[in-house]
């Protein structure tokens, strides 16, 4: 019997390190939320890499749904290669960052600060330079992660994205989604996408589509098939798909589509549905009916939340994925666990 790939029981730790996130920082990311709402920031701007910058990406629109708040990624690269001047005064940065210590997250942040904004990081490692920096530290406590691709400290990281939102836009029904996450996580994991095996490991192209907050899920999935998996998957939102990316959709062309079951979900539907009758081999994760070949869900009893559990359901279907297409996911050709960029 094979050992267990580092990724494989990493993706297993998650709703564990979620429990701890929550029990720990609850009292913090309260203070923080509070904070902010106080505040009341004209924008809430984000700098990431990477899947932590999908993390962002789940970040804004959990906060703009709550709280309507505008949030914005800004590239690292502008403080650390170009050296523009910020104009964040009376806003807030958010860096998200597993290792914390890439210097163009560094430099952004220390910009940001110097602009006069309220500097948040969200890392797994709390003793990095990004976290020695920054006005407000949230520590992820998700434990070492070995794995090249980030599984446990990713569902962190949007768990602590939905639990700050949630709080800053005074939202209890989300708040009691958070508070759930891990028994939802735990059931997440049990959850059976064998179906979509044998397609997906034989795959060249394809795309994964999400709407709304499964859209970042989504980009954050077709990148850990990227670097896992070696398959060439690209992310859409289920109506930017249909403006140019549908030509490509033919012949029983793979599609993994994420549903979570919130305001969008008619209009998730029809997109799968004209995904389908363009010719797509479409697999649908939902915790609700939905077109295409039913990849179960565990339910959050939130749409916010729904995306979280199924991303890592997803991780653990692409670490079975990639072994079945002879790829070990620990060793990715021409990646390393830290990527430090300038």
């Amino acid at each position: 019997m094979s050992p267990i790939t580092a990724m494989a029981r990493e993706t297993l730790e998650a709703p564990d390190a979620v429990a701890r996130l929550l029990d720990r920082e609850a009292g913090r990311i309260a203070e923080l939320g509070a904070r902010i709402r106080v505040l009341a920031p004209p924008v809430v701007a984000t700098c990431a890499r990477g899947s932590s910058d999908h993390a962002a990406g789940y970040l804004k629109y959990a906060l703009e749904l709550t709280a309507g708040i505008p949030v914005a990624s800004i590239g690292p690269s502008v403080a650390s290669v170009y050296g523009a001047p910020l104009r964040l005064g009376g806003g807030v940065l958010v860096t998200i960052s597993q290792s914390g210590r890439s210097p163009d997250l560094v430099a952004l942040q220390a910009a940001a600060k110097r602009s006069g904004a309220l500097t948040v990081a969200i890392v797994n490692v709390a003793e990095s330079p990004v976290a020695a920096e920054a006005d407000v530290v949230i520590p992820l406590h998700a434990g070492p992660e070995t794995s090249v691709a980030a599984t446990k400290s990713f569902i962190g990281s949007v768990s602590a994205a939905a639990a700050l939102a949630a709080v800053i836009g005074g939202d209890q029904a989300l708040a009691a989604a958070v508070r759930g996450l891990p028994e939802a996580l735990r059931r997440a994991l049990a959850m059976d996408w064998s179906p979509a095996l044998e397609t997906v490991a034989a795959a060249g192209p394809m795309f994964v589509v999400g709407r709304g907050p499964g859209f970042p899920i989504a980009q954050e999935a077709a990148l850990k098939a990227k670097e896992t998996a070696a398959i060439h998957a690209e992310a859409f939102s289920t109506a930017e798909v249909m403006h140019g990316p549908l030509r490509l959709v033919e012949n029983r062309f793979p599609v993994l589509a994420f549903a979570p079951d919130d305001k969008a979900a008619e209009a998730t539907r029809a997109g799968i549905e004209r995904l389908e009758a363009a010719g797509g081999h479409v697999f649908t994760a939902s915790a609700i009916p939905m077109p295409g070949i039913a990849l179960p869900a565990a339910a959050t009893g939130n749409g916010l939340t729904d995306p979280i559990s199924i991303g890592l359901s997803f991780y653990r279907f692409i670490e079975a994925v990639t072994r079945a297409r002879g790829l070990d996911p620990d060793t990715p050709l021409n990646l390393a666990k830290v990527t430090e960029t300038v």
